[in-house]
């Protein structure tokens, strides 16, 4: 075959404004305006009470946008192979390590440290969920999102499995927000199936050949001419919604696909068709 096929069958958000794929989709529709507001962040469901506590912005946005996705899937989350995307991590968790670290007192807490890493959000999800498949955790700065989508449309084809890509970052705040100005926490989840089943989104295609290529990612208002520009603004102000543009495509009409281009390394993106289905 001359591309990688994979088909959409569950989608989640949780970024400012857009608390879920079926209110996001009517911002993106048209059918109702978008109203900007801090990300709500929902209580970390399925957690144990320990861990709920300890649970940073990213692993509650990571959580709720997983868990959207695997039910609107109709998959079992414990099931996916998982794929974890995210260019810094726990950004207020960072800050409160730098400010103990300028202190006399270097002690660091377990809790802190544990939080710290890469793979955080990846380990409270199978905590919550007790998912034990493969799981893998990357971070490619603005281009983890496209990084995520690469390596999870692979893991697909490769192995005829579904696999859950989240992709999801956390503002850091100020001294760090002048040098790394994310707007706030958001997560953008997807489940993608080998085949199409009867709920299925969209079908993706990657060209074996091509498919990355220099040039410029696809802006929204390219998708949508009359994208909300404050909506369309957050596209570069948070990495996870370096996706939005895709998701955008998954609502035109069948059999009139498009082609977006995903940011990954400047100047390079990936070019991905996506033909809706329903």
């Amino acid at each position: 075959m001359n591309a990688l096929r994979v088909w959409i069958e569950g989608v989640g958000i949780v970024a400012p404004g857009l608390n879920d794929w079926p209110s996001a989709a009517a911002v993106l529709r048209g059918e109702q305006p978008y109203a900007a507001a801090p990300t709500a962040l929902p209580a970390p469901e399925l957690l144990p009470p320990a861990e709920r506590r300890r649970a940073s912005r990213i692993v509650k946005a990571t959580l709720a946008a997983g868990l959207q996705a695997c039910r609107q899937a109709g998959r079992d989350p414990a099931s996916l192979a998982n794929v974890f995307a995210s260019s810094g991590g726990d950004g207020h968790n960072c800050h409160a390590l730098c400010e103990l670290l300028a202190t006399g007192d270097r002690q660091i807490s377990p809790t802190r440290f544990h939080n710290s890493v890469h793979n955080a959000a990846s380990g409270y999800w199978s905590i919550a969920t007790g998912a034990t498949p493969a799981a893998q955790v990357l971070g490619a700065y603005d281009a983890s999102f496209g990084a995520g989508l690469l390596e999870a449309m692979t893991q697909v084809e490769a192995g005829g499995q579904p696999v859950l890509l989240v992709a999801s970052d956390s503002e850091y705040p100020p001294p760090l927000h002048i040098k790394r100005p994310i707007q706030d926490t958001a997560a953008l989840a997807l489940v993608l199936a080998p085949a199409p089943g009867a709920g299925a989104l969209a079908e993706l295609r990657l060209s074996r050949r091509g498919a990355l290529a220099e040039g410029a990612p696809t802006a929204l208002h390219e998708v949508l001419s009359q994208a909300d520009a404050e909506l369309a603004a957050s596209v570069t102000t948070m990495p996870p919604m370096r996706g939005l543009p895709l998701l955008a495509a998954l609502l035109g009409t069948p059999g009139q696909g498009r082609t977006v281009a995903v940011e990954v390394l400047p100047p390079q993106v990936l070019r991905v068709d996506v033909e809706p289905i329903a």
